[in-house]
């Protein structure tokens, strides 16, 4: 039983700290990148689409990403949502293809950026320790219950303990290699 809670709680941290990895790819670095734009939504049929879904996005160069739409008729549709999107890009339509080159950043753009970044940060950090706090309401409920016992809920409540210590450390990491990217010129 406790190894279950363990490891549901275990599974709920992985899900945060992935969650995380796929904010901050798509915080814009001094790098091309596709998850710098796949996940912008364009209006396809009358429906919001992510733009993964409907063209093939290509970095062929370190600083620029091309994006050839698989229907053409709707390169004017991703072309205007490039534009509103909040990453200040400017795209390049050809008719064909979104060519898109990432200017470099300025150093007030880059503090507003780790600003961001550290503030994703501490919102996984909060998350991981509502998980901690969930699971171990649920310990002391079995505890209640005389499903467990007290050393065996202490013992459950030190591992889970440990758990949080590493994906908290695991998020750390992650938030200084963003803010090391982020830096990099």
């Amino acid at each position: 039983m406790i190894e279950n809670v363990l490891k549901n709680a275990d599974v709920r941290m992985k899900k945060a700290v992935e969650a995380l990895n796929n904010e901050l790819s798509s915080i814009r670095t001094g790098r091309a990148s596709p998850a710098l734009v796949e996940h912008i939504k364009i209006e396809y049929q009358e429906i919001l689409t992510p733009l993964i879904q409907l063209a093939s996005i290509s970095v062929p160069e370190p600083k620029t990403i091309i994006i050839k739409p698989w229907d053409r008729s709707i390169i004017n549709n991703i072309d205007k949502a490039l534009l509103k999107s909040d990453l200040g890009l400017n795209p390049t339509n050809d008719g064909t293809n979104i060519r898109i080159a990432i200017p470099p950043l300025t150093e007030e753009r880059r503090k507003d950026l780790i600003k961001i970044v550290h503030k994703r940060l501490e919102e996984s950090r909060i998350h991981i320790r509502n998980i901690r706090r969930d699971t171990v309401d649920e310990l002391k409920q079995h505890e209640k219950n005389k499903d467990i016992s007290q050393d065996q809920n202490i013992k459950a409540t030190d591992q889970l303990q440990k758990l949080t210590e590493s994906y908290i450390n695991t998020i750390n990491k992650i938030g200084k290699d963003k803010e090391e990217e982020i830096l990099e010129i």
